[in-house]
């Protein structure tokens, strides 16, 4: 455990310098809350395998080394202001197991989900990315080794039972301190339903 920490932690210090350095026209508030971007991405890489986040942290790597942001590659592609070249079918399969499991996931959690983003590309809008879109925007700077490793976490993920996007929010409502999704999801929905 202590090995997936550090890569994790390795993982979050070069995203976090790419993603601060992520030229914009204006600065964003999630920006300036570096905190809240390792949170939520430290709860994403908990449901990988060791050998996917080592993929990925090669992949970070390899892109710092040639001065390539794969933060700034990642908005730029979300919003078609570059090409796609990143064509491996393991993206289309990945993107199927995630929409499935995070239809499932709000589905079953509704009051955590509620303001999120919307599920599908078709659904995008100015301002407002899709879950898919930001997904595949994302999936598509990994290397071949990484995508084929995610694919096999996630095939497990559904073989036991859950998904990435469950298991991604059981790691964020422990890390808040919260015994369990049900009891963050249920004190959520006393707040929106006193």
């Amino acid at each position: 455990m202590e090995r997936k920490r550090e890569i994790t932690e390795q993982i979050l210090e070069v995203e976090l310098a790419m993603f601060i350095s992520v030229p914009t026209a204006h600065r964003h508030s999630c920006q300036e809350d570096p905190e809240s971007f390792k949170l939520h991405r430290r709860a994403q890489f908990a449901a990988w395998s060791i050998p996917t986040l080592e993929s990925y942290l090669m992949d970070l790597l390899r892109a710092r080394d040639t001065d390539c942001n794969l933060v700034a590659l990642k908005y730029a592609l979300m919003d078609d202001l570059v090409p796609r070249e990143n064509f491996s079918p393991c993206i289309n399969l990945i993107v199927d197991l995630a929409l499935t499991g995070q239809r499932r996931f709000i589905a079953d959690f509704p009051c955590l989900m509620r303001g999120g983003r919307p599920l599908s590309k078709e659904e995008d809008v100015p301002g407002l990315t899709s879950f898919e879109t930001y997904l595949r925007g994302e999936l598509e700077t990994y290397s071949e080794s990484t995508l084929e490793l995610l694919y096999g976490d996630m095939l497990a993920l559904q073989s036991s039972g859950t998904s990435l996007s469950e298991a991604t929010y059981r790691n964020l409502a422990a890390q808040l301190g919260f015994n369990s999704l049900e009891s963050l999801e249920e004190t959520l929905r006393r707040k929106h339903n006193p």
